[in-house]
């Protein structure tokens, strides 16, 4: 009973008064029910924020590679024009 009012207290809401009098009154088996449902939401929320991270991530890292290309080839672009103008003056 402790380790339940523990759960509760971590994962907090509007829930536990509800869920509180079918464990105590009903039967304890809904504590393993609810503890589950809750403990798979809490996963799933936590890979939906995962994910949002790493989109983001993979968004900036997109970005960045596309700027190094567009420098590679502006680089390109002046070594070229470096060698034009070697040998125009030769």
């Amino acid at each position: 009973r402790s380790a339940w009012t523990i759960f509760e207290v971590t994962f907090a809401g509007s829930w536990p008064t509800h869920v509180r009098p079918l464990i105590e009154e009903i039967h304890t088996m809904f504590a393993f029910v609810f503890g589950l449902y809750v403990c798979l939401i809490v996963f799933a929320m936590t890979r939906i924020i995962t994910a949002l991270f790493l989109k983001d991530t993979m968004a900036f890292c997109s970005r960045d590679a596309e700027l190094m290309v567009q420098e590679k080839s502006a680089e390109k672009k002046r070594f070229a024009n470096r060698l034009l103008d070697f040998f125009a003056e030769a």
